[in-house]
């Protein structure tokens, strides 16, 4: 067990969060363990109450902890990577050993509006597929997707069972479409309030707002905007300076 230095400069409720996030990361409090109280961990350090407060909510705003009412507080699963890269959630869970779920929410086929047409690269009022699906990985609800894909594409595709099936897979097998490229925004934001009921998320929750277009051969074939849970995913992605640029760190 590390020890609070009361003449560091890092300020104590920080050195705490390291001390905390030690043991987390050497198993010592394993995944939905129970953390000690406060006032345990204000008499082992020797610490105010306050502090220690403090150092547990930066855990909790970070995802690392959990607090359930009347019980106390634990240790939350670990945030998912999110993949820069163009891939299927079902391929990207399966990747990590978790078992990918879909449910179905809305299924339907709409006219295409002017900014959806944009999008796609089709003209306003052209039939297009619009699925909505709450994804799941393990069974725990982790985002909602709507995609948009273009029907002269995929004629038929709303006849096929989505349920826990990749949508890019059946695209794939079914009318020999293979996503080659695409493109990705995203954005911080709140989920909405029918977004974090299915999310299993409180309102005002943080989300992960995405949009997406994936290519094949240069032309587009779907549109999605999803709603990803902030608490459960991180982004991480390679830094690397211009050559030639002379600039440093």
């Amino acid at each position: 067990m590390g020890q609070i230095d009361p003449d560091s400069p890092v300020p104590k409720y920080f050195q705490l969060r390291e001390l905390l996030l030690d043991l987390i990361e050497a198993g010592d409090l394993p995944l939905d363990a129970a953390i000690p109280s406060e006032r345990d961990l204000s008499q082992r350090y020797g610490l105010s109450r306050m502090t220690v407060r403090q150092a547990i909510d930066h855990l909790v705003s970070e995802g690392r902890l959990h607090r359930v009412p009347g019980k106390g507080t634990f240790v939350a699963r670990p945030k998912i990577e999110m993949p820069l890269r163009l891939s299927s959630f079902t391929e990207d869970m399966r990747q990590r050993g978790m078992k990918p779920g879909a449910i179905d929410l809305d299924r339907r086929v709409m006219r295409a509006s002017a900014h959806l047409a944009r999008e796609l690269g089709i003209q306003p009022g052209d039939d297009v597929h619009f699925v909505e699906r709450l994804r799941t990985a393990d069974g725990e609800p982790m985002a909602i997707e709507r995609s948009h894909i273009p029907v002269a594409l995929a004629p038929g595709l709303l006849d096929v069972d989505l349920t826990d099936r990749s949508l890019y897979e059946l695209l794939e097998q079914r009318h020999g479409i293979v996503m080659d490229s695409g493109e990705l925004t995203i954005e911080a934001g709140i989920a909405d309030p029918v977004d974090a009921e299915q999310l299993n998320l409180k309102r005002g929750s943080a989300a992960l707002l995405f949009q997406r277009r994936g290519f094949a051969l240069g032309t587009c074939v779907e549109y999605a905007v999803s709603t990803f849970r902030a608490d459960r995913y991180q982004l991480r992605t390679a830094l690397e300076i211009p050559r030639g640029s002379g600039q440093r760190p």
